[in-house]
């Protein structure tokens, strides 16, 4: 089936997160601990280097020191860490999973993963601008596979980073409009650098425990877009 309408390429990254999901879901049932944490490091080890490569691509020492540094001050403010527990907590208790004590980090680190970083970010655009979902199609093969082995080895909270996906992908699609403007070459670059090195964070804490509080840096992507 052709999905022709605006938005169409969030809704395909929607299914091909849950579908990654539930096929980790369901293979992790036949994994012992031992290869689950194998997996888990695994993981850590691939969001890790897609950081540091896409970090390095369009490097700006200068930028990263003013955007993690205001944007993390703006973030502990806001508290938007807590928010996106006690929205993972919310997801827990309506999903019928009170007791699965790895489902609210499950959600956080896999709705962080697939959320921050400029393929979200324009390909949301493209797609209701220029009605082209090639980067949001690439972008949920990648999702399919990285969510496939976060589910695998940190359970079914990862699979519900689909609805952190839709929230935010639509919400951009919604206002391309408006944001188009501000997506100059720079702001691209700049929000590929900031994006980067926040996806290098989320793979430090899948590798050594939540180390940092990565959602808190999130105003980061704001500063690096108007960053000149």
């Amino acid at each position: 089936m052709e999905i022709n309408f605006a938005g169409g390429g969030t809704v395909i990254n929607v299914i091909a997160i849950i579908f990654g999901g539930v096929a980790g879901l369901i293979g992790g049932k036949f994994l012992t601990e031992k290869i689950q944490a194998t997996l888990k490091m695994s993981c850590a080890t691939i969001v890790i280097f897609i950081g540091i490569s896409g970090t390095l691509e369009n490097y700006n020492t200068m930028l990263l020191i003013a955007a993690l540094i205001i944007g993390g001050l703006i973030g502990e403010i806001l508290d938007i860490d807590g928010a996106f527990e006690k929205f993972g907590i919310w997801l827990r208790s309506k999903s019928g999973n009170d007791n699965d004590s790895k489902f609210v980090d499950g959600f956080v680190t896999a709705s962080l993963t697939v959320c921050i970083g400029a393929m979200a970010v324009i390909g949301a655009i493209n797609d209701r601008l220029l009605d082209d979902r090639t980067i949001l199609i690439a972008k949920s093969a990648l999702d399919l596979i990285i969510i496939l082995v976060m589910t695998a080895s940190l359970g079914k909270g990862c699979i519900f980073s689909c609805v952190s996906v839709g929230i935010f992908q639509g919400a951009i699609t919604i206002f391309a409009g408006l944001l188009e403007p501000l997506m100059t070459e720079i702001a691209l670059k700049n929000l590929s650098c900031v994006g980067n090195a926040l996806i290098f964070c989320v793979g430090v804490n899948l590798m050594f425990g939540n180390k940092i509080r990565v959602a808190n840096l999130l105003p980061a992507l704001i500063i690096a877009v108007f960053w000149n």
